[in-house]
Protein backbone atom coordinates (compact mmCIF):
# COMPACT_ATOMS: atom_id res chain seq x y z
CA UNK A 1 0.00 0.00 0.00
CA UNK A 2 1.15 3.13 -1.47
CA UNK A 3 -0.85 6.06 0.13
CA UNK A 4 -0.36 9.86 -1.68
CA UNK A 5 -2.14 12.79 -1.66
CA UNK A 6 -3.82 14.93 -3.91
CA UNK A 7 -4.88 18.49 -3.27
CA UNK A 8 -7.80 18.34 -6.45
CA UNK A 9 -11.26 17.52 -5.50
CA UNK A 10 -12.08 13.63 -6.26
CA UNK A 11 -15.01 13.13 -8.71
CA UNK A 12 -18.07 13.36 -7.89
CA UNK A 13 -19.09 10.03 -7.68
CA UNK A 14 -16.29 8.81 -6.13
CA UNK A 15 -16.20 11.24 -3.06
CA UNK A 16 -20.26 10.63 -3.12
CA UNK A 17 -19.79 6.81 -2.62
CA UNK A 18 -16.98 7.32 -0.04
CA UNK A 19 -19.36 10.02 1.91
CA UNK A 20 -21.91 7.30 2.14
CA UNK A 21 -19.77 4.97 4.30
CA UNK A 22 -20.20 7.08 6.67
CA UNK A 23 -23.57 6.91 7.56
CA UNK A 24 -23.78 10.48 7.84
CA UNK A 25 -26.13 10.84 4.94
CA UNK A 26 -28.71 9.86 6.68
CA UNK A 27 -29.19 13.15 8.45
CA UNK A 28 -27.60 15.40 5.89
CA UNK A 29 -29.87 13.25 2.80
CA UNK A 30 -27.47 15.24 -0.34
CA UNK A 31 -27.30 14.23 -3.40
CA UNK A 32 -24.11 13.53 -4.86
CA UNK A 33 -24.59 17.09 -6.58
CA UNK A 34 -25.09 18.89 -3.64
CA UNK A 35 -22.64 17.74 -1.43
CA UNK A 36 -20.11 17.79 -4.70
CA UNK A 37 -21.45 21.45 -4.53
CA UNK A 38 -20.21 22.06 -0.98
CA UNK A 39 -16.54 20.71 -1.09
CA UNK A 40 -15.91 22.29 -4.32
CA UNK A 41 -16.70 25.66 -2.09
CA UNK A 42 -13.44 24.36 0.33
CA UNK A 43 -11.06 27.08 1.49
CA UNK A 44 -8.64 23.48 0.91
CA UNK A 45 -9.00 19.97 0.60
CA UNK A 46 -7.18 16.90 0.37
CA UNK A 47 -7.67 13.47 -1.01
CA UNK A 48 -6.01 10.40 -0.71
CA UNK A 49 -5.18 7.26 -3.48
CA UNK A 50 -4.11 4.37 -2.92
CA UNK A 51 -2.53 2.69 -6.32
CA UNK A 52 -5.38 5.34 -8.02
CA UNK A 53 -7.72 3.80 -5.64
CA UNK A 54 -10.21 6.78 -3.78
CA UNK A 55 -9.46 5.71 0.02
CA UNK A 56 -9.70 9.06 1.85
CA UNK A 57 -10.81 12.54 2.13
CA UNK A 58 -10.67 15.79 4.47
CA UNK A 59 -11.13 19.53 3.96
CA UNK A 60 -11.09 23.07 5.77
CA UNK A 61 -13.43 25.72 5.45
CA UNK A 62 -11.47 29.05 6.44
CA UNK A 63 -11.22 32.90 6.48
CA UNK A 64 -7.84 32.28 5.75
CA UNK A 65 -6.39 34.38 8.20
CA UNK A 66 -7.98 33.88 11.95
CA UNK A 67 -10.56 30.73 12.09
CA UNK A 68 -10.62 27.18 10.47
CA UNK A 69 -12.54 24.32 10.46
CA UNK A 70 -11.48 20.92 9.51
CA UNK A 71 -14.67 18.39 8.49
CA UNK A 72 -15.12 15.71 6.59
CA UNK A 73 -12.07 13.01 7.08
CA UNK A 74 -13.33 10.23 5.86
CA UNK A 75 -10.78 6.94 5.24
CA UNK A 76 -12.70 3.87 3.18
CA UNK A 77 -13.92 1.16 5.48
CA UNK A 78 -11.20 -0.99 4.30
CA UNK A 79 -8.23 0.98 4.61
CA UNK A 80 -9.47 2.40 8.82
CA UNK A 81 -6.66 1.59 11.16
CA UNK A 82 -3.73 1.72 8.63
CA UNK A 83 -2.51 5.85 9.34
CA UNK A 84 -4.71 7.31 6.37
CA UNK A 85 -6.75 9.47 8.63
CA UNK A 86 -3.59 10.54 10.80
CA UNK A 87 -1.79 11.33 7.56
CA UNK A 88 -4.95 13.36 6.01
CA UNK A 89 -5.17 15.33 9.59
CA UNK A 90 -1.72 16.07 10.00
CA UNK A 91 -1.76 17.51 6.04
CA UNK A 92 -4.73 19.33 7.36
CA UNK A 93 -3.47 21.15 10.40
CA UNK A 94 -0.16 21.71 8.74
CA UNK A 95 -1.99 23.59 5.75
CA UNK A 96 -3.44 25.98 8.40
CA UNK A 97 0.31 26.50 10.24
CA UNK A 98 1.62 27.05 7.21
CA UNK A 99 -0.92 29.92 6.54
CA UNK A 100 -0.57 31.13 10.46
CA UNK A 101 -4.36 30.47 11.16
CA UNK A 102 -4.51 31.09 15.00
CA UNK A 103 -7.96 28.84 15.63
CA UNK A 104 -8.18 25.45 14.26
CA UNK A 105 -11.26 23.52 15.34
CA UNK A 106 -13.09 20.67 13.71
CA UNK A 107 -16.13 18.51 13.44
CA UNK A 108 -15.96 15.16 14.96
CA UNK A 109 -18.24 12.49 15.66
CA UNK A 110 -18.49 11.35 19.47
CA UNK A 111 -17.34 7.72 18.35
CA UNK A 112 -14.13 9.45 16.87
CA UNK A 113 -12.89 11.80 20.19
CA UNK A 114 -9.64 9.31 20.55
CA UNK A 115 -8.52 9.81 17.43
CA UNK A 116 -8.58 13.60 17.55
CA UNK A 117 -7.14 13.60 21.21
CA UNK A 118 -4.39 11.06 20.34
CA UNK A 119 -3.61 13.51 17.39
CA UNK A 120 -3.23 16.93 19.41
CA UNK A 121 -7.19 18.33 19.37
CA UNK A 122 -9.38 18.41 22.82
CA UNK A 123 -12.27 18.70 23.52
CA UNK A 124 -14.07 22.18 23.80
CA UNK A 125 -14.66 23.24 27.25
CA UNK A 126 -18.54 23.74 28.67
CA UNK A 127 -17.75 26.98 28.78
CA UNK A 128 -16.14 27.58 25.61
CA UNK A 129 -18.06 29.52 22.34
CA UNK A 130 -19.72 27.81 20.44
CA UNK A 131 -23.27 26.28 19.61
CA UNK A 132 -25.05 24.47 17.60
CA UNK A 133 -28.96 25.61 15.87
CA UNK A 134 -31.91 23.71 17.10
CA UNK A 135 -33.67 21.60 14.60
CA UNK A 136 -36.99 23.07 13.54
CA UNK A 137 -40.03 21.07 15.61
Amino acid sequence: MKIYLDEKPPGKNLFFELFLTTGWNEKYRLGADELYAAIKKSWYMISAYDNGRFVGFGRIICDGVVHALILDIIVHPAYKRKGIGTKILNHLVGRCRNHNIRDIQLFCAKNKIGFYTKNGFMPRPKNAPGMDLKKNP
